[in-house]
């Protein structure tokens, strides 16, 4: 492991941030190793030099517990935008874990975002800032079949061992859901692999899916995406550019037809899909009842 000089990891306060209300953003890792083939994260604009080789902030556990110390407003602390905090160093080094205690600690709350099963070795703390503050967990499943799901994000749990985490912190009181993005066009949207998603989420207690029925591509995550294509799905390449060109949103051309699908699958389980529903969902979980002296 190498670890990288940083001078803040905590960012500044965001008021009614639409992603998931998180008011805090927190990396303590740089770079992945999970090898996904259409990692946005690896675009140019990020400048995450090397970006398959995970490095660790110097001294995180001290830096966040300083400037959680010195931050005057509480609030949901946001985890797993630039790189997974349950990558294969977290086992042994265990900041994102030492991270969470902090974060308990101060009385802040957390959204976790990460598509490792490691994260079931942190119910113990999650259920702690539970009890105090709203705490999100969000587990990306592209597809529901875990041979497909190998070659897609080829260094990382399978599916089926992310839905058994789900079940897991689901029955420990944790609100958890399903990230469904990126769905890739000509490889993971079909009518069959959405729907075996719902089912399976809604078998392990997830409250939630929030869905992209789509990728991004820019930069040189394009050219990687496109040099996977080659490698692990020959002709499909062609496919996007002849539908998208260089378009930036790459949007599946069943979209309208696959969304219809969602809601009405998400509706018929009671899982959450809108994001202020979702929104709303994990910040009154916490919230103790209070009993009416005069009822």
């Amino acid at each position: 492991m190498e670890f990288i000089t940083a001078k803040t990891i905590v960012s500044g306060y965001s008021e009614n941030n639409s992603w998931f209300g998180i008011n805090y953003n927190m990396n303590i890792y740089k770079g992945c190793s999970h090898g996904c083939i259409y990692c946005d994260s690896r675009s140019e604009c990020y400048r995450v030099d090397n970006f398959d080789r995970v490095r660790a902030k110097e001294n995180a556990l001290a830096l966040i517990e300083r400037e959680l110390k010195s931050k005057r407003k509480k609030g949901v602390v946001g985890t797993g935008a630039m790189s997974d905090p349950y990558n294969r160093f977290e086992e042994e080094y265990m900041l994102t874990r030492g991270a969470m205690e902090l974060i308990n600690r101060f009385g802040f709350g957390a959204a976790i975002a990460t598509k490792s099963d490691l994260i079931v070795r942190d119910i113990d703390i999650l259920k702690e800032i539970s009890k105090h503050s709203p705490m999100l967990v969000k587990i990306t499943v592209t597809t529901a079949d875990d041979v497909l799901c190998s070659k897609v994000e080829p260094n990382v749990s399978v599916s089926s061992c992310r839905f058994k985490a789900i079940n897991k912190l689901s029955q420990e009181g944790i609100f958890v859901g399903v990230l469904l993005m990126p769905v890739l066009p000509f490889i993971e949207d079909t009518e069959d692999n959405i729907k075996e998603i719902i089912e399976l989420a809604y078998q392990n207690g997830a409250k939630f899916i929030y869905p992209a029925f789509g990728v991004t591509l820019r930069q040189n995550q394009r050219d990687w995406y496109y040099n996977k294509l080659d490698e692990l799905f020959p002709s499909i390449k062609e496919k996007y550019i002849k539908n998208y060109g260089n378009s930036y949103e790459c949007r599946s051309l069943k979209a309208k037809e696959l969304w219809s699908l969602f809601k009405n699958k998400c509706n018929e389980y009671g899982i959450l899909y809108k994001m202020d529903d979702i929104i709303r969902g994990y910040k009154n979980s916490f919230q103790p009842v209070q009993i009416s002296l005069f009822e």
